[in-house]
């Protein structure tokens, strides 16, 4: 169905884009984000110690990294918006069961679907916009659906504190109750009106056509193709590991080790998502300017100040700087890993490439938050852990530091 006539004066892309935030909105912010809101009532109401709890996280990032090696497949046999649409019910059906749920085994498996759910429908959300959109517009619209993330978090940080004063101990059941309904809606946004491609609509994608080199569409094997591709995968792995465990256990760190009150707590936790809505487009324009070598050691180094800051315990101020950190940079490493494929593997291989990359994100990121709960589960506390994050994450920017310039890698 062709655009209202309402609508025609904006390019149906920019309503692409636009339901495009509310799927990360739903697919990461809520179904994996909110997370960390719920965690500490959720523990106590279930009586988990923190490894299990952790493991809750890693189950959600085992079925999104299932979804990364199936997704391509799903999106050639069924198109990307009723793939999306599909990930997005998974979602919010598994939200539903959570919220009834008793078993630490049940909460789980809900939880690990509901991870194959969210890379159903990430996945091929972030393939629409290469359709809809050309180079010049490309990151903007990304910007604009990252955003769904730091939003969600936003609402997240209010919703929960609210929910646990109206319901007391079953604030957390609560709440995974309005997040599934959330899901729920969003996926019937999602199947009304994304489209998969501008031809649908007999549209052109937005922006001006721009002339493309013959090599650059060329597929090309270069020698130490293979080592960049390795050298950034090992950046993401660092990356995907590090930020889920800040992102997982923070909360939970501000209620349990610092005595701040859930509403305290949820209030510092919006406040990463509001500096998040800022660090992928901010971060990614930076890196056109800088570099993407000079973008990634920059970003690092912010988060290792941040997971140290944590780690450190200096306090509630050195916590709110911490937090700050952690909002500006949480999302820039993915900007800028997309433009950098880009730049030193050429256009011909950068979905494939990007693919590979983020199965080495999705094993960080799988690894990560069972590796911090054990660790806390241990030592009674998550600083070790936070400390731990600061090493790899300063190791990564010490490794980015080193990769050669695109002309470089491509001469090797």
């Amino acid at each position: 169905m062709p655009p209202t006539s309402k609508l025609r004066a904006v390019h149906y892309g920019w309503i692409i884009a636009a339901t495009g935030s509310l799927v990360l909105f739903s697919c990461l912010g809520l179904a994996r984000y909110a997370y960390t809101m719920l965690l500490p009532r959720m523990q106590a109401g279930l009586g988990l110690p923190y490894d299990r709890m952790g493991f809750i996280g890693t189950a959600n990032f085992t079925g999104y990294l299932v979804s990364v090696l199936l997704a391509p497949a799903l999106i050639r046999r069924f198109r990307p918006r009723a793939t999306i649409t599909a990930g997005l019910l998974l979602i919010g059906v598994c939200m539903l069961g959570i919220s009834r749920s008793h078993s630490f085994f049940m909460i789980a498996l809900l939880y690990t679907l509901a991870g194959l759910g969210g890379g159903f429908a990430n996945i091929p959300m972030m393939a629409l916009v290469t359709y809809w959109f050309r180079s010049e517009q490309r990151g903007k619209a990304a910007g604009l659906v990252i955003g769904g993330n730091g939003a969600a978090i936003i609402f997240a940080g209010f919703l929960i504190p609210l929910l646990n004063r109206m319901y007391g101990a079953d604030g957390w059941r609560s709440g995974w109750l309005v997040l599934g309904l959330v899901s729920l809606a969003v996926a019937v946004c999602a199947a009304c009106l994304l489209r998969n491609h501008p031809s649908d609509l007999g549209l052109e994608p937005v922006g001006r056509p721009v002339p493309v080199s013959p090599d650059q569409l060329k597929p090309r094997e270069r020698r130490g193709d293979g080592g960049i591709l390795l050298r950034l995968g090992l950046l993401y792995l660092i990356f995907g590991a590090t930020f889920m465990v800040y992102g997982t256990f923070i909360v939970t760190t501000m209620v349990k080790e610092y005595g701040f009150s859930e509403q305290k707590a949820g209030l510092y936790w919006s406040w990463v998502g509001f500096f998040s809505l800022f660090s992928g487009v901010g971060f990614g324009a930076l890196s056109d300017y800088i570099g993407r070598k000079r973008g990634l050691v920059l970003v690092f180094t912010v988060q290792t100040a941040a997971y140290l800051l944590a780690g450190l315990k200096l306090g509630s101020t050195g916590l709110i700087v911490s937090i700050v950190l952690y909002g500006l940079a949480v999302f820039a490493i993915p900007a800028i890993m997309a433009a950098a494929i880009g730049d030193y593997l050429g256009l011909s291989r950068a979905a494939t490439a990007f693919a590979t990359v983020t199965i080495f994100f999705a094993i960080g990121q799988t690894i990560g938050p069972g590796g911090a709960g054990l660790i806390a589960g241990a030592h009674g506390t998550f600083t070790t852990a936070y400390q731990l994050a600061s090493l790899l994450t300063a190791i990564a920017a010490v490794f980015a530091a080193v990769l050669p310039a695109p002309s470089a890698a491509e001469a090797e």
